[in-house]
């Protein structure tokens, strides 16, 4: 396996893996010209490698792996992770959602293999693409269960993943004018990073918020088990985020740490099986603090949630999800065994 990605000033040292990794510089970081040199080069580098199978995620890698896979009659294989034309950052541009429409439109149906993160997102992607999706969760290894893990204090509210459109960011500054006693951590950036940062300091919050920045994922292991709660809120600004299955929810269930996400189907599934979390039933920063509030008042409620956490643990996890991965790439390898069947 060789994962392929792009160079970016503030990148990292790649850390060894056991797969191959090579990353491809890029004179623009971002805009519609990133987007073109990206896919040009990502395009002349796939024409230069021996390969067996392309699995290109989302459609900003689609049309470079749609091209050589054509040119060297391989199969490609279509990884969604999400519902890339009803982001937000997509969804409010009108011209730039058609264009990438039109791609979608163009390449997807005429595919045979594609898997996506949740079920209801796999029907929607099916019904518009006429193009069967297979169901992969994000879901992390397996952790051993740290009971010992001191918390943090003042307790703390941890958000991770990408600082971008959509994600209930602003309404978690807002909800701490309303809390005291708590801390707010942002692990990661994005887009909107720098906007967070100004808002926080207008709202005179910035001694209760921490920005982590980027970490690496033994980092962000070891850091959140010490948080009271993990935060995983998102705007209905496109049926992308309505439909999401994120996995920070499946990281925090690893981590034994309660959680809160929005009331949207698949998080509704999800607490049926194991109510490990709480919904929240509107973004706004009254409901959100109200929320948090209750769950500090309510400690045996807290710890219920906890032990629901374990229980989920040893169901949602890569060791049980990966199964279906190979099963997948079995039958994009194996057609006609998987016709039989």
């Amino acid at each position: 396996v060789v994962l392929v990605g792009r160079e970016r000033p503030t990148s990292r040292p790649l850390t060894v893996q056991p797969f191959q990794q090579h990353r491809l510089p890029c004179r623009f970081d971002s805009g519609k010209l990133f987007y073109i040199e990206f896919n040009i080069r990502l395009l002349l580098w796939l024409l230069r490698q021996p390969f067996d199978a392309v699995c290109a995620v989302d459609l900003d890698t689609l049309l470079p792996g749609f091209l050589a896979s054509r040119f060297r009659r391989k199969p490609l294989v279509y990884d969604a992770h999400e519902y890339f034309t009803e982001t937000p950052e997509v969804v409010r541009r009108p011209l730039i959602r058609r264009a990438w429409s039109l791609l979608a439109y163009a390449c997807l149906p005429k595919l045979r293999y594609a898997y996506t993160v949740g079920p209801r997102l796999a029907r929607l992607l099916a019904a518009r693409y006429r193009l069967p999706f297979a169901v992969i969760r994000n879901m992390p290894f397996r952790q051993k269960p740290v009971e010992d893990t001191p918390k943090a204090d003042p307790p703390v509210l941890l958000y991770q993943g990408a600082l971008n459109e959509g994600r209930g960011l602003e309404t978690c500054l807002e909800a701490m004018q309303q809390l005291e006693g708590v801390q707010l951590w942002l692990a990661g950036e994005g887009d909107r990073s720098e906007a967070l940062r100004q808002m926080a300091r207008d709202l005179g919050v910035s001694h209760k918020v921490k920005f982590l920045g980027f970490l690496r994922p033994e980092e962000l292991r070891a850091l959140t088990p010490q948080a009271f709660l993990g935060l995983n809120l998102l705007e209905n600004k496109g049926l992308s985020y309505y439909y999401s299955l994120a996995n920070k929810a499946f990281d925090y269930i690893q981590a034994g740490l309660p959680a809160i996400h929005m009331n949207f189907p698949e998080y509704r599934s999800l607490h049926k099986a194991y109510p490990a979390f709480e919904l929240l039933p509107e973004l706004s920063s009254d409901a959100l603090a109200g929320l948090i509030r209750q769950l500090q008042q309510q400690p045996g409620r807290y710890q219920e949630m906890k032990q629901q956490c374990r229980a989920a643990a040893k169901v949602w996890n890569w060791e049980m999800e990966e199964e279906r991965l190979l099963r997948f790439w079995h039958a994009v390898f194996k057609p006609t065994v998987h016709r039989h069947r």
